[in-house]
């Protein structure tokens, strides 16, 4: 164990009104952490980290400490504040891959989260903790959104990314990357690119009837399609046919006649 983070947890005073603790967003049990700590109960210290904010790890190391916990430690009246992202980042590291979740039963319900940065991840976790089953949707590759691409590694190592997908796949979550949600421009974009190069189905999901996208995005015959699902009262109708498909692709993209077996679906989400 690093002898800095037990001199640092010594130097905490356990005050009776913990600055530091209502300084933090929060309102991580900072006072309590330590003393756990300094117990030698780390498992005990962990599970209240995270039990608060299932992203503990993560904050420990990117959260602006100097205006927040440690910016109202006592201890900075006069001089160093307590190192409360030191104590914080080693708990929490040394915790996570032990951690066991507890998650109720299944209640039979399904959440579809949209992004998978850290709002997402957050909130994910919660859900799965009452028993739905959660998927997370994600336009990139990678999970962490901002964490992921935003941050560099050297202020955030990016195993630590890899290590909460291990941890959301073992309480059952399901990650999907690389899926665009809606109906806007970055979505028409993506679904031509995908007609470009050569899928033969190509379903966008929104919500509602109707696309957010530029009018020179849209598809031609949107119009057409949202009147066609409402009159049909269908959940689910084929919106395009190889026609109009073949006569958008050739207009926009130069689409190869032949690929003429293309879909677009409008499904409503909610």
């Amino acid at each position: 164990m690093a002898v800095h983070v037990i001199n640092e947890a010594n130097r905490c005073l356990n005050c009776k009104k913990p600055m530091c603790m209502q300084a933090c967003p929060i309102h991580t049990p900072i006072p309590m952490m330590i003393k756990a700590f300094k117990k030698e109960n780390l498992n005990e210290a962990g599970e209240m980290l995270f039990e608060n904010n299932p992203m503990s790890m993560i904050c420990s190391l990117v959260c602006n400490h100097e205006n927040q916990c440690e910016g109202h430690c006592v201890l900075d009246r006069k001089g160093e504040p307590v190192h409360i992202s030191s104590i914080e980042n080693y708990v929490s590291d040394t915790y996570f891959d032990k951690m066991q979740i507890p998650c109720q039963p299944k209640n039979g319900k399904k959440v579809a989260v949209i992004g998978a940065g850290p709002a997402g991840i957050t909130i994910a976790i919660l859900l799965a903790k009452k028993g739905y089953g959660v998927t997370i949707f994600d336009s990139r590759d990678k999970i962490g959104g901002v964490l992921q691409y935003g941050i560099p590694a050297f202020s955030l190592p990016k195993s630590i990314l890899e290590r909460y997908k291990l941890k959301l796949r073992e309480i059952g979550i399901k990650i999907r990357p690389n899926t665009i949600i809606g109906m806007g421009n970055s979505a028409m974009d993506v679904a031509r690119t995908a007609l470009r190069k050569g899928s033969r189905h190509v379903t966008l999901y929104a919500r509602g009837l109707t696309s957010q996208a530029s009018d020179h995005e849209k598809l031609p015959t949107q119009s057409w399609m949202a009147r066609s699902w409402l009159s049909s009262g269908s959940r689910w109708k084929s919106m395009m046919t190889a026609r109009y498909l073949r006569r958008f692709s050739l207009m926009r993209m130069a689409i190869r006649p032949e690929w003429i077996r293309l879909r677009c679906r409008f499904r409503q989400i909610g």
